[in-house]
């Protein structure tokens, strides 16, 4: 699981996955590792994925946020997340369930946005 916890810095679209497979690898159960068998099928499948870093002229600075408002059903909190771009390369990204209840999509968009962690990486 640590491989796979490491493999997110370049694949982000398995991040939520593998945390959440993450949270049972105390005491996992035949559908867990069903679970963890599955993600390795699907990188074995989408080997030429992730992030390329590469060189371009634009100093742009753009960044990305969308939530999905009251999606958890164990507590109803929101799953957010968000991705910033110098130019043409990600250099942060985050996703993931927040720490309170939304009240709106919008407010879930704004927590998303605000999170602490957004501009790590930035400066």
């Amino acid at each position: 699981m640590g491989a796979l916890k490491y493999l997110t810095f370049t694949r982000p679209d398995i991040c939520f996955v593998v945390n959440r497979v993450c949270q049972f690898m105390h005491a996992p159960t035949d559908s867990h590792w069903a679970a963890v068998k599955r993600i390795l099928r699907y990188l074995k499948g989408t080997a030429s994925y992730g992030f390329h870093i590469t060189r371009g002229s634009s100093f742009a600075l753009h960044g990305f946020t969308d939530a999905d408002w009251a999606s958890s059903i164990d507590d109803r909190k929101s799953t957010g997340g968000y991705l910033v771009f110098f130019g043409q390369t990600p250099i942060s990204w985050k996703s993931g369930k927040q720490r309170t209840v939304a009240r709106s999509s919008t407010e879930a968009e704004y927590k998303a946005l605000a999170d602490k962690d957004f501009f790590v990486g930035v400066y």
